[in-house]
């Protein structure tokens, strides 16, 4: 069987006007997450990024220097436009700067996209749904057998839910329950693909690690 790693990219910058970039933690988280890899000896056949630039500055802490292949199948949904479409336009202060208030309403907002409501949003659920299914099937089908993805919370937790064929609305619990940095791993044929781990981070256990965890 080969295996498919997908990691989500370290925090990025909450509330800044330039989101896609890391933080400070997330720079120690993606260094973090890769030592464990090169401390158990994993080690890709092929590595690949959404396009956003927080994917690919996570990959590059980690330390992994071949250049990846991109494909936009692993970009995170447009939550900025999902909730700039939920208010009429312009997203309030506190959804943009308070984290619960944030995720409280983010998670209503994907509920109702799933729904077809949030029309007039640049990207439809199903349209989502089928470009993570794409980037998936694009990530296995060349014969690697270690696969090495760095993607978002969105992609992952729909990943997982759709491999345990579960309903929709579970994407959303799965996404929000992804912490930064964290492993989820599949592993597959040619005739099925499986969930073998999800959400794993090794590398935050011990009270200096619990330091670096974060979902946001």
């Amino acid at each position: 069987m080969a295996e498919l790693l997908v990691i989500r990219h370290g925090q990025a910058s909450f509330g800044a006007d330039d989101y896609d970039r890391l933080s400070d933690l997330g720079r120690r988280q993606s260094q973090a997450v890769g030592e464990v890899l090169r401390a158990s000896g994993w080690q890709p056949d092929r590595v690949m990024t959404g396009t956003l630039r927080r994917q690919k500055e996570t990959l590059a802490e980690m330390g992994f220097a071949d250049p990846p292949e991109e494909h936009p199948g692993f970009d995170e949904y447009d939550f900025h436009d999902l909730l700039r479409v939920k208010f009429g336009g312009r997203m309030p202060d506190a959804v943009r700067r308070d984290r619960k208030t944030h995720f409280r309403t983010l998670r209503e907002a994907i509920l109702e996209w799933q729904r077809g409501g949030l029309e007039g949003a640049k990207e439809s659920w199903s349209a989502f749904a089928a470009r993570v299914a794409e980037a998936r099937d694009f990530a296995t089908r060349d014969g690697a057998k270690r696969i090495l993805v760095i993607s978002s919370g969105g992609p992952i937790g729909q990943l997982v839910a759709t491999t345990l064929q579960a309903p929709p609305e579970q994407m959303v619990a799965l996404n929000l329950q992804v912490r930064n940095a964290s492993m989820t791993r599949f592993v597959f044929s040619r005739e099925r693909i499986s969930l073998h781990e999800f959400n794993a981070a090794p590398h935050f256990s011990g009270p200096e690690g619990a330091k670096l965890t974060s979902y946001s």
